[in-house]
């Protein structure tokens, strides 16, 4: 039986739409201050950029964003057209961009994706290397997925942690007083929600970010992998099935209707009260501040659901993934990659568009507008205080030193992007998990289509 009444709140869509993952943190956004142009970098004569990128999660990311993108038009006077594409989207648009050399001249993606295209990219060496003497060096995983060989083929920006999004009062009702720190307690967790009708949800859709986020800290924490150290596909071991089996079981407790998520299902889930646990970043707490104190022209539905936002907001938190029998840690946090095609006829604008990026005026203050849904790559801005000045999201700020990468033991190239692409191990997990194919049906499977990108 369901606790909350979610005809009693939900009267239409809107309210959802006021709140949900694509709202903001509003109150206290920081305000970033224009700097000189102060550029390594000299830009072309006539330079117009364009940028594709991820629509936001959170609103005042983007605002923080497009700030910075304000400040170095007027101080440096080139113009950057700024497109947003869904999650999903970036990577069939990016690739079409490479395969035809025309269309943006940079994209901001997500995990491996400039690897499926390493020599259509402009080296980026030098900006990389610069930015790191200047900024305290990259954490380790910024350099796996930043270079291809000897060479950095793209910037990785920050990362979006995606931790354990939680209602205390849910675990305490359960009887816990924390997210357990095992796989087998998460299990029992999961249960004991489900009794007190306050279920978890994961997805297990094509879901780029939260699918493949969680499906692989499962299969990681088992001590599996889709490859090993030398690329050769290994995912059909007994350590990959008691994965399989573990989800399957897990799954048994989740809310209805998980295999058709995306990664926009769980923070309306989660918001409108279907269930108290799921995985995410940072973006489901803002939107919860944020519809707990609407706007005076928001429709009557938003101040209606006020009460509950506050509530939610008040009540949540956000916790490290438990460590499973392979015994450490194996969370798996979206990196989220800039590159500049060859093609650009402005490629040392693009650096200077990245390099001031960089610029502390205008990246801490971006960090703290993200509500640390961004996670730095360079180690000095780690230290910014969005992530202590708010205990409930601390473990934020690990998330780019704790992730393994795409690739996991393999290589981090076009065959572990191609993996996570074409969703082998989500797939693998939905197909077990919603009784499709038998646990050993589905990881032949994926091994049969795993075989067919490494080969």
């Amino acid at each position: 039986m369901r606790v909350f009444d979610r005809s009693n709140i939900l009267k239409s869509g809107s309210v959802l739409a006021a709140t949900a993952l694509a709202a903001a943190m509003v109150v206290g956004a920081p305000v970033i201050a224009s700097a000189e142009c102060n550029l390594t970098y000299t830009p072309e004569e006539g330079a117009e950029l364009t940028l594709l990128r991820w629509k936001r999660f959170v609103q005042s990311e983007e605002d923080a964003f497009m700030q910075i993108v304000a400040n170095f038009e007027k101080d440096c006077g080139i113009t950057v057209n700024v497109q947003n594409e869904s999650l999903d989207d970036v990577q069939p648009k990016a690739s079409v961009a490479a395969n035809v050399d025309q269309g943006p001249d940079m994209v901001w993606g997500l995990y491996s994706l400039p690897h499926l295209f390493p020599d259509k990219l402009v080296d980026l060496t030098d900006l990389a290397d610069m930015l790191g003497e200047k900024y305290g060096g990259w954490v380790d995983s910024a350099k796996a997925y930043g270079m291809s060989g000897d060479k950095w083929i793209d910037i990785p920006i920050a990362y979006n942690g995606n931790m354990i999004n939680y209602r205390q009062s849910a675990l305490r009702e359960a009887g816990y007083d924390e997210i357990p720190a095992d796989t087998d307690g998460f299990l029992e967790l999961a249960k004991k929600l489900n009794e007190i009708g306050k279920p978890m949800g994961m997805a297990l859709g094509h879901a780029s970010g939260d699918g493949n986020a969680w499906v692989h800290w499962a299969l990681w924490a088992f001590g599996g992998s889709l490859v090993d150290e030398n690329d050769q596909v290994v995912i059909n071991s007994p350590e990959t099935k008691a994965a399989v089996e573990y989800v399957t079981e897990l799954s048994k407790y989740m809310v209805p209707g998980v295999a058709s998520w995306n990664d926009s299902n769980n923070n309306k889930a989660f918001l409108s009260g279907e269930v108290s646990l799921t995985n995410n970043g940072p973006s489901i707490y803002p939107a919860a501040r944020n519809g707990a104190n609407p706007p005076a022209d928001a429709d009557e539905a938003t101040k209606a659901a006020a009460p509950m936002m506050q509530e939610i907001y008040d009540d949540m938190n956000h916790a490290f993934w438990p460590v499973g029998p392979f015994g450490e840690p194996t969370e798996f946090h979206i990196a989220y990659p800039m590159m500049i095609f060859k093609y650009s006829e402005y490629p040392n604008a693009a650096k200077g568009f990245i390099e001031y990026l960089f610029q502390p005026e205008q990246f801490n203050a971006w960090v703290e507008g993200s509500v640390a849904y961004l996670t730095p790559s360079l180690k000095t801005y780690l230290e910014n205080p969005v992530f202590t000045d708010d205990p409930k999201l601390t473990v934020f700020r690990d998330a780019s030193e704790r992730t393994l990468t795409a690739g996991y033991k393999g290589s981090v190239g076009d065959k572990a992007a191609a993996a996570l692409a074409d969703f082998i191990v989500l797939d693998m997990f939905a197909n077990a998990a919603t009784g499709t194919m038998s646990a050993d049906d589905a990881i032949a499977n994926a091994e049969r289509q795993a075989q067919r990108i490494y080969r």
